[in-house]
């Protein structure tokens, strides 16, 4: 009976490996929690292109857009654990929503098995060309001089340019009035005329109206500055040390996938990853490549999720 057990077994292991070393024999789709045209959709399609090479099967770029992210979260995390779907996470479904709705249709930490953490995509702290500060240091300065009188927008409460600008008021210890609008576009029709003074947005969304001097770029949010605006300071740089935050852009497959895929799905994007044509895509949309390992990207997510816990409770966030 003993020699029977162990006879299955082998054969059980035997069979999962050779199932990783076959996959995939089927195309592929990569779910994306977000509409067609944003940060999150222009990275998966750079992926997703160069992965149809590497694996030699076709993985097509699913938008699933809803709910900030859980309509996608929940179809990925649901799906056959097969390595053929994945999930393309980020900040938003793993760290933000999971503290900040009550109920999820998904666990972020259980749910998912991490293959890799494929860039990170630094937000830029821009202020209405009017508006007297023209640093960092002078913003703090006249936030404190006059506490709760400056307005910063955002597009929705919990969004990312609202927990930016909350970690920003938090570790500066300041008193400003936050104004949520419903989306980047109406928040940035007010800021362009001045009914309001600043906001964090995205710098590949907001680059064209700095660049063209409607709008001052005053630092970024990354620890380095951006090769996009190299002459803008990091806000770690401008005083506020340690400070980074950010998008940021992960491989995942649904809970249970075999390790096996895993690896080969990981090995797959880091060769990815080093191709230059690759980093030059993801350079023009603000993003710079991280690589690691899976359990690299496991401690991230853990990592992230506990910052914005922080954050969310430091700036008692709510969602209406």
């Amino acid at each position: 009976m003993i020699i029977q057990r162990i006879i299955f077994l082998a054969f059980c292991l035997l069979s999962a490996a050779s199932w990783g070393q076959d996959f995939p024999v089927k195309p592929i789709r990569l779910i994306v929690p977000f509409s067609a045209g944003g940060g999150n959709d222009a990275v998966a399609r750079v992926i997703a292109q160069q992965l149809t090479t590497q694996l030699k099967q076709t993985v097509v770029v699913e938008n699933r857009p809803g709910a900030g992210g859980a309509v996608g979260a929940e179809s990925a995390a649901r799906a056959t654990p097969d390595g053929y779907t994945l999930f393309l996470g980020g900040v938003g479904s793993l760290a933000v929503n999971p503290n900040l709705v009550s109920k999820l249709p998904y666990d972020a930490i259980k749910d998912f098995e991490p293959i890799v953490l494929i860039a990170f995509a630094p937000s830029v702290l821009v202020v209405y060309p009017g508006f007297a500060p023209s640093d960092v240091q002078q913003l703090i300065a006249l936030a404190k001089k006059e506490p709760g009188k400056i307005n910063y927008a955002s597009n929705g409460n919990g969004s990312s340019a609202h927990l930016a600008a909350v970690m920003f008021t938090s570790m500066a210890d300041l008193d400003m009035v936050h104004v949520p609008y419903k989306g980047l576009a109406p928040a940035l029709n007010d800021l362009l005329v001045g009914r309001i003074e600043l906001m964090f947005s995205s710098l590949v969304a907001i680059l064209p109206q700095i660049q063209a001097g409607k709008l001052r770029a005053l630092a970024v949010t990354s620890t380095q500055r951006s090769a996009l605006l190299p002459e803008v300071p990091t806000l770690d740089e401008a005083g506020l040390k340690g400070y980074q935050t950010g998008s940021w852009y992960g491989l995942l497959a649904p809970a249970g996938t075999t390790q096996a895929i895993i690896k080969k799905i990981h090995d797959a994007t880091l060769d990815v990853l080093a191709l230059d044509s690759v980093r030059k895509q993801l350079a023009s949309e603000g993003a710079e490549p991280i690589a690691g390992s899976s359990s690299d990207f496991a401690a991230h997510i853990q990592a992230e999720f506990e910052r914005m816990k922080s954050v969310i409770r430091e700036g008692r966030i709510q969602i209406e």
